[in-house]
C-alpha cells in the first residue's frame, strides 16, 4: 500500500518480480502484501511540469520505510533551495569534470599541483561518496588521520583548499546547497621563519663565486642579489627583453618545474610581476659578461634573441641544479645554508636596513600590494625606523644653526 507524504510525493514498496511476459510487477506485486519483507523500499514525486509534461521523480532500493522516507524528505529541503540534487554523481565523477574546467584557466604549474591532489588525495579518500553525501566531518576525519599519519600540514591543508575550491563551484553550479569542506579545512600552516644573508655574506657569496669561479652561475647570483627577482624570472629571461641602454630589463616569462621533472615556460606570478625592473651598474657588468659568454660559445647568434642562462648546449638551466651550485657554493666559505628565493629575501632586507623607501622596496619587488611588502617584511620596520630617528637626531645635534634663527 501506498504511504503518502504530508507536503509531497509519496514512499512504497516494489520489487523485481515478473509476469509470464517479462513485465515487471513493481508496486503491483502479489507478495508485497503476503510478504512484508518482500521487496525495497522507494519514493515518488511529481516534479514541476516542462513543456506542458509532467515528470515523476522516482528513486527505490532503500530498505526500510523510514529511510526512504529520509531520502524524500532530503530532496524535498533540497528542492526548496533550488539546488539540482543529483544523488548518483560521486565526487569522484565530480572531481574529474571539475579538474579539467580548470586546465584552461590555471597555469601548468599550479594545473599539475591539483591534478596529482585530486587524484592521489581526494578521489581515493572521497571519490566513492555520491557528492550530496559528503559531509564536513569526513574532511576532518580524512585531515586528522592525514596528520596522525606524519603527512605534512601544508600538504594535507593545500588538499583541502582545493576540495573546498571545487567545493564551491558545486555550489554556484546548483548541485550543492553548502560546501562542505569550507568550515572543515585546516587553518592556514604559519609561514617558516624567513631566512636570508647578512650583507656581509651576501657580498662574500658573491665575492666568492666571481673570484673562484666567473661563470653563468655567478652571474645569476649577481642578477637575483642585485634585483631580487624570483629564480624562475632570472632563468626565464631572453636578450629581447634586456636594455642595457636605458638599463632595465622586463620579465615576460618564468621558468617552472612541473612535477619536479619537466620545465615549462610560463607567464609571471602575478600582473604586477610582469614589469621592468631597474639595473644597477653591478647588475648591467653580469649581464654584459654572460652576453660575451654566449657570442664567444654561439657566434652564429651575434644579436641574442634566445635566453640570456643557458646551459652551454643552450637549453634551459634547471632550477634544482641551480640550488644545489647555491648550496655548494655557499658551503664552501662556510655561510648559512638558505634557498633561492631566500636570495630575493635577502635583497629586500637589505634595501629596507638601508632605508630605502617600502614604497620604493614593493616597486622593485613588483608586489601586487604594499601590503603584500608589509606582510613579509613588516618586521623589519621598526629597526629601520629606529635608524632613521636615530639619523634624524644626529642631523639635529649636529646642525650648526644660531639660535636666534629658530
Amino acid at each position: 500500500m501506498n504511504q503518502t507524504d504530508s507536503q509531497r510525493g509519496r514512499v512504497y514498496r516494489r520489487c523485481g518480480c515478473r509476469d509470464t511476459a517479462g513485465r515487471q510487477y513493481g508496486a503491483r506485486c502479489p507478495r508485497l502484501n503476503a510478504h512484508s519483507d518482500h521487496g525495497r523500499w522507494a519514493y515518488a514525486v511529481d516534479l514541476p511540469a516542462t513543456a506542458g509534461k509532467r515528470e515523476t521523480r522516482r528513486r527505490s532500493g532503500f530498505p526500510d520505510k523510514n529511510e526512504a522516507l529520509a531520502a524524500l524528505q532530503l530532496f524535498l529541503a533540497v528542492e526548496r533551495t533550488g539546488i539540482a540534487l543529483n544523488e548518483t554523481l560521486t565526487v569522484a565523477e565530480y572531481l574529474t569534470e571539475w579538474l579539467l574546467s580548470k586546465q584552461e584557466v590555471l597555469k601548468v604549474t599550479t594545473y599539475a599541483g591539483y591534478h596529482r591532489h585530486v587524484h592521489h588525495d581526494l578521489i581515493p579518500a572521497f571519490g566513492s561518496l555520491p557528492l550530496c553525501g559528503l559531509r564536513d566531518r569526513h574532511v576532518a576525519a580524512w585531515s586528522h588521520r592525514q596528520l596522525a599519519a606524519g603527512r605534512g600540514r601544508p600538504t594535507v591543508h593545500r588538499c583541502c583548499t582545493i576540495l573546498s575550491s571545487a567545493m564551491n563551484a558545486a555550489v554556484s553550479a546548483d548541485l550543492l546547497a553548502r560546501n562542505p569542506a569550507r568550515n572543515s579545512a585546516l587553518k592556514r600552516p604559519v609561514a617558516p621563519e624567513r631566512r636570508c644573508w647578512t650583507p656581509q655574506q651576501a657580498s662574500a657569496f658573491l665575492r666568492h663565486n666571481a673570484e673562484t669561479y666567473n661563470d653563468t652561475y655567478a652571474d645569476i647570483f649577481e642578477v637575483i642579489l642585485g634585483t631580487g627577482m624570483r629564480r624562475g624570472e632570472v632563468l626565464g629571461l631572453h636578450w629581447p627583453e634586456v636594455d642595457f641602454q636605458q638599463r632595465i630589463l622586463f620579465v615576460r616569462w618564468t621558468v617552472a618545474l612541473v612535477n619536479n621533472a619537466r620545465l615549462t615556460l610560463q607567464a609571471p606570478k602575478t600582473r604586477a610581476s610582469r614589469n621592468w625592473v631597474s639595473l644597477s651598474p653591478r647588475v648591467t657588468a653580469a649581464l654584459r659578461r654572460q652576453a660575451a659568454r654566449q657570442r664567444s660559445t654561439h657566434p652564429d647568434d651575434p644579436h641574442l634573441q634566445g635566453m640570456v642562462f643557458t646551459r652551454p648546449d643552450g637549453s634551459p638551466i634547471n632550477p634544482k641544479r641551480l640550488l644545489h651550485t647555491l648550496h655548494r657554493r655557499s658551503a664552501e666559505i662556510g655561510l648559512p645554508k638558505i634557498g633561492l628565493h631566500d636570495l630575493r629575501h635577502t635583497a629586500a632586507t637589505i634595501m629596507i636596513s638601508s632605508q630605502v623607501p617600502l614604497t620604493v622596496v614593493s616597486k622593485t619587488l613588483r608586489h601586487s600590494t604594499l601590503a603584500t611588502t608589509v606582510n613579509i617584511y613588516g618586521h623589519l620596520l621598526p629597526q629601520a625606523a629606529r635608524e632613521a630617528v636615530a639619523a634624524l637626531a644626529d642631523a639635529l645635534d649636529h646642525a650648526d644653526l644660531p639660535r636666534e634663527s629658530i
